[in-house]
């Protein structure tokens, strides 16, 4: 299987690439249009701002590109922020696959520490992407804002207020949390992805 991670200008990409060698799976580390629209499957991971990770994409018009991608696309993290219409951080203007407004979590009591950051559970699990999978199973998330609850949701977690840990919507599923970091809930995961 062919499988692709877009590069572009965001950290912890190579934990994902690691993730993949452990299941057998050699990707391709790539910001070549071409080589992501004939990839099997499209993975968009990352930490980071932004703006300042969108500002590289549309620079390299891999913005456009992932729009068009018709394969079943992973979004992780900032990938699943960017895919969204727009972002509380830095006031952006993201690729807009998911009509949704990124929100930046707003601490209410002492204890509500930014980013959040460590071991969450995921809830009310939809999709065959969590096959396999526990039912409240701990996932790791890093991450200052997040995708409020939606009709894409597909799992929820509750930092502050319940959001989005997993939306999908047609080829495209996305997660706040990193599977590559998640341990056997990670790996089982991203081996759904890679099967479905």
């Amino acid at each position: 299987m062919n499988v692709a991670i877009v590069k572009y200008n965001a950290g912890n990409i190579y934990s994902v690439v690691n993730a993949l060698h452990r299941l057998g799976v050699e990707p391709t580390l790539t910001d070549s249009p071409e080589l992501l629209m004939k990839a099997d499957r499209v993975i968009f991971p990352g930490q980071g701002e932004a703006s300042t990770a969108i500002s590289y994409l549309r620079e390299h018009q891999l913005d456009q590109v992932i729009k068009e991608l018709r394969q079943p696309v992973l979004g992780i993290c900032i990938g699943q922020q960017l895919l969204c219409a727009h972002s509380e951080e830095g006031d952006t203007e993201c690729i807009g696959i998911f009509p949704v407004e990124v929100k930046r979590f707003n601490p209410t009591r002492h204890e509500d520490k930014v980013p959040c950051m460590g071991w969450q559970q995921l809830h009310h699990k939809t999709s065959p992407l969590f096959s396999g999978i526990s039912d409240s199973p701990y996932v790791y998330f890093v991450h200052s804002y997040y995708v409020p609850l939606c009709e894409w949701t597909i799992a929820t977690a509750d930092y502050i207020a319940p959001y989005s840990a997993a939306i999908r919507k047609d080829n495209f599923t996305a997660t706040q949390f990193h599977p590559e970091k998640s341990g056997k809930v990670g790996e089982q995961l991203l081996k759904n992805f890679l099967n479905q």
